[in-house]
């Protein structure tokens, strides 16, 4: 177990690291361990696109830029207004799923989305595939938080 640690009120994040000396070569956690009491929040899926689009997609709600940098900021906003609504921060992030059209995008992705954690860390699990939900989107990020109680959702 790594020294890292997130107090969140009523329960802890610890960073599970089985050899502590090699943490700097990861961008990631191996795991996160939640101890005490939470609540756990799993946000779907968000692209470039914005939060609330009609399904089925209409094309001209799906413009993306092309940067991976701004698509994974356009996917980080949508996200962050989820956690602003439950009173969460990303430090309350212990695992995010990172799919990519293209896998050569992870270290622009990876870049951008550090503007958000800062320092911290999340377990993370990144997949390549064909194709997201709309021509363009490059980049999709879920994830699961720890709300304490004292954050629940309205």
């Amino acid at each position: 177990m790594n020294d890292v640690t997130a107090a969140r009120g009523s329960y802890r994040l610890d960073v599970i690291h089985p050899d502590p000396s090699q943490a700097h070569k990861m961008p990631y956690a191996p795991a996160i361990h939640i101890v005490g009491a939470c609540d756990l929040m799993f946000i779907s899926g968000a692209t470039a696109s914005t939060l609330y689009h009609h399904h089925p997609h209409r094309d001209e709600e799906h413009i993306h830029p092309h940067s991976i940098e701004d698509q994974t900021r356009n996917a980080m906003e949508a996200i962050k207004s989820i956690l602003d609504e439950v009173g969460a921060t990303w430090r309350d992030v212990v695992k995010v799923t990172k799919y990519l059209t293209d896998i050569r995008d992870g270290d622009g992705m990876h870049r951008t989305m550090r503007t958000y954690f800062g320092d911290w860390l999340p377990a993370s699990t990144m997949i390549c595939i064909n194709q997201l939900s709309s021509p363009g989107a490059r980049v999709e990020l879920d994830m699961i938080v720890a709300v304490p109680p004292k954050k629940k959702a309205r």
